[in-house]
């Protein structure tokens, strides 16, 4: 367990600043992570495993059988709130120490939620869709109102099936914000990786990209990862991580 202090004093000399989150910041919110053991990809839903339903061609096949799962999770996202780690990070954007931005894994929409502005989701959002075959664009609540009466989404310009604007198995990453993410992580002196396992590439491997050019990387999670040995400092729990990183900001 690494020393608060430690990190504060990297924090004040940072110039450049980039953070990478995942599902651990999520799940104080209340939001299910996929892969700890009561995760998402823990559960089956109709005998079947929860990444085969989170297949783009399996999707594309059997909409009625994703928008049934995801009605329980992703369609309820408006009884979420932002928790603290979403606040402060809000905050310290506010004060310019962020400059690089927040590069997420999550698809919730709660770093906007709490007012962070500079945010790449790179895994896309719930938050919108947009049609297969025209590409029309459509609002949370406008799918949210459809999936949760039990039905699936389709154009209303030409009938074509909506799909949520988030990457599935099986689709490439937005090239250009993954470009931006791997330009951010090589100009920042400080990355800092927030409630991610690091096991999913290409962000994953965000972070080693500042360790490669020298500079400091923080991770804060609650399991290990490949990158603790490279990292500057460690710590396990975001929860109170952030409550003493508030504090600090307060005085």
């Amino acid at each position: 367990m690494s020393d608060f202090s430690s990190f504060i004093n990297l924090y004040e000399n940072a110039r450049r600043i980039v953070v990478l989150t995942g599902a651990g910041v999520s799940t104080l919110s209340g939001i299910p992570d996929f892969r700890s053991s009561d995760g998402l990809y823990s559960k089956e839903f109709g005998h079947m495993r929860v990444e085969s339903i989170l297949d783009i061609d399996f999707f594309s096949e059997h909409p009625d059988v994703f928008y049934s799962w995801a009605k329980e999770y992703w369609y309820q996202m408006d009884s979420y709130q932002p928790g603290i780690v979403h606040t402060v990070l809000a905050e310290i954007e506010k004060r310019g120490k962020l400059s690089e931005g927040i590069f997420t894994q999550n698809i919730d929409g709660l770093h906007q939620k709490a007012g962070s502005k500079k945010v790449f989701e790179l895994h896309g959002s719930v938050r919108e869709g947009y049609c297969m075959k025209c590409h029309s664009h459509y609002s949370y609540r406008f799918m949210a109102d459809i999936v949760n009466s039990g039905a699936v989404p389709v154009c209303g310009h030409c009938g074509g099936l909506v799909k949520p604007d988030i990457v599935f198995y099986g689709e490439p990453l937005n090239t250009s914000i993954l470009m931006r993410a791997e330009n951010a992580f090589a100009n920042a002196d400080l990355a800092i990786v927030l409630g991610s396992s690091l096991v999913v590439n290409p962000a994953a491997s965000l972070p080693y990209i500042t360790v490669q050019n020298g500079n400091d990387v923080v991770i804060v999670n609650r399991d290990r990862t490949y990158i603790d040995e490279y990292a500057s400092l460690c710590f396990t729990d975001l929860k109170s991580f952030f409550m003493e990183f508030n504090d600090y900001l307060q005085k």
